[in-house]
């Protein structure tokens, strides 16, 4: 198989791994089932939340490991851990076949939060090494993680949705194993990772503008169906076509790859080296295209702690991205607190525009790289976090259509930050040590999970007892109308820490332009 060809296959096995590797995103879905399975109060449902975000803290080792052992093997470790987490969680809580603490099941949620940081420095590392557009091939790759609560959703109400009870025994079932068959399947693709060359740049760009439209189609296809009622089989059957379209890239390349070879076997002058003059031009557009991936430094992780920039940044991330994930860690109890049924349509929402927003800063990037109004990373998050604190007020507001809009315009925004800070923690300390410094960056979310998370539950438990429950359970806009103002506020100090950085690295982010 040619390098060429082995970068697009490889391409789509991390795309199919990132579709199946966001488990905690369908936590929201299952949430108030596994409190009642549990009998636990809103405070260890919180702590639960926390513990797969907690997992995040030691995903370095995860970046550490993909230095010395073969990505395979990064791989099938994190679909091993994913497996051992949640399906030690399903036999204990659904089929009572042992029994477990508290603090043990919490421990499982700990493992199975941290067997996706594994598949996504894996993911991660074969997007940054195998395409000169680094920024265009993560942010396609990152985007499909975000349709992993609408898959999910769609394969639990095809099999296990004859009630509420089910339906969360069978998140706990397909968490655990469909990661670990997908990192099985996907594996061999791994095996030789393709270097990013300037060669086949015609094809590289005929493939993304190829994949840029199966992408978009699969995300108005999520929406769509998140927004409009048909049978769930028929929903999961086309989102498993989407899902293999990708394959026409990597196919339509060998087949031309093939033809032409044919052709030069009838050409003996085709055979001929390469002359110096084109050696020149292929070395011109190698440079080029450093020059559009932009790294100000290479920075090891030993010595971030040192850098300014990385404190600046981890609060931004810390009190930005952070966040989002936090509200879409309590989209289940905010939904039942005002009184909305419909907790698996939100979650299915918010994953469908997380797509598009994990999607929309390549999409951009990828046609407008070249032009000097194209926003910085900085610049970006900023907006986006503005767009995130608009969302919190609207959600002040006593409406079902206020909950959707907001969830889905956090779910948009959310996503464009997710995948932009996987950008800009390369811009800022480079590619080298990526694997290990953007798992340092992302173990602000454990921090941020339990501290807003804690908040969230003491604002949702204090609402409790003013309605005098004793199932703590609270009912009315109140149970978070105060946290929607704090998390509201934390997205603002997150604005002006995306300013900040952006004005410190201002000469650095124009020549990259």
């Amino acid at each position: 198989m040619s390098p060429n060809v082995l970068r697009w296959f490889s391409l789509v096995a991390i795309l199919w791994l990132q579709s199946i590797n966001g488990t905690n995103l369908s936590f929201p879905a299952y949430s108030s089932q596994l409190k009642e399975f549990l009998s636990i109060s809103q405070f260890k449902l919180n702590y639960l939340s926390f513990a797969s975000d907690a997992g995040k803290v030691l995903g370095f080792i995860s970046g550490i490991a993909a230095v010395y052992l073969p990505l395979p093997l990064v791989l099938l470790a994190g679909g091993s851990l994913g497996f051992a987490g949640y399906g030690l969680q399903y036999l204990c809580i659904v089929k009572k076949m042992f029994t477990l603490s508290f603090y043990q099941i919490w421990g499982l949620s700990f493992l199975a939060g941290n067997s996706i940081c594994w598949i996504n420095t894996a993911c991660y590392i074969v997007a940054i090494n195998s395409f000169p557009n680094r920024q265009v091939a993560v942010g396609i790759t990152a985007s499909y993680q975000g349709l992993s609560g609408k898959i999910y959703t769609d394969m639990v109400q095809t099999f296990f949705y004859s009630s509420q009870r089910e339906a969360a025994s069978g998140y706990l079932l397909l968490n655990s194993l469909v990661p670990l068959v997908g990192c099985l399947v996907t594996a061999p693709m791994l095996m030789r990772e393709a270097k990013a060359t300037s060669s086949s740049s015609w094809d590289i760009n005929v493939g993304f503008i190829v994949l840029f439209v199966v992408t978009i189609a699969t995300g108005i296809y999520a929406v769509a169906t998140s927004l409009l009622t048909a049978p769930a089989v028929l929903v999961l059957v086309g989102i498993v076509l989407f899902l293999l379209a990708p394959l026409a890239i990597p196919v339509g390349v060998g087949v031309k790859e093939l033809a032409s070879s044919r052709r030069s076997q009838k050409k003996v002058h085709d055979l001929e080296a390469p002359s110096e003059e084109d050696q020149n031009k292929e070395e011109e557009e190698e440079f080029d295209e450093k020059v559009i991936v932009g790294v100000k430094e290479e920075v090891e992780w030993t010595k971030l702690c040192k850098k300014l920039d990385f404190w600046i940044y981890f609060g931004l991330y810390l009190f930005g991205p952070t966040v989002g994930l936090v509200f879409m860690n309590n989209l289940g109890q905010i939904a039942e607190s005002r009184g909305c049924a419909a907790t698996t349509s939100l979650v299915a929402l918010s994953s469908s525009f997380g797509f598009f927003g994990r999607l929309l800063p390549s999409l951009l990037d990828y046609f407008l790289s070249r032009n000097k109004y194209m926003p910085s990373s900085p610049v970006s998050m900023a907006v986006s976090l503005v767009a995130m604190v608009a969302s919190f007020l609207v959600l002040l507001i006593d409406s079902d259509i206020a909950l959707y809009t907001s969830t889905a315009i956090i779910g948009v925004f959310l996503g464009a930050l997710t995948s932009l800070s996987v950008t800009m923690t390369a811009e800022l300390f480079g590619t080298k040590h990526f694997g290990v410094n953007h798992n340092i960056v992302v173990g602000s979310i454990p921090i941020g999970s339990f501290g807003f998370g804690l908040f969230a539950a003491k604002v949702y438990r204090d609402g409790a007892a003013f309605d005098g429950r004793f199932d703590g359970k609270c009912y009315g806009m109140y149970c978070f109308q105060t946290t929607f103002i704090f998390w509201g506020t934390l997205c603002s100090i997150a604005a002006v820490l995306a300013a900040v950085l952006y004005l410190r690295n201002r000469k650095f982010f124009s020549s990259t332009r």
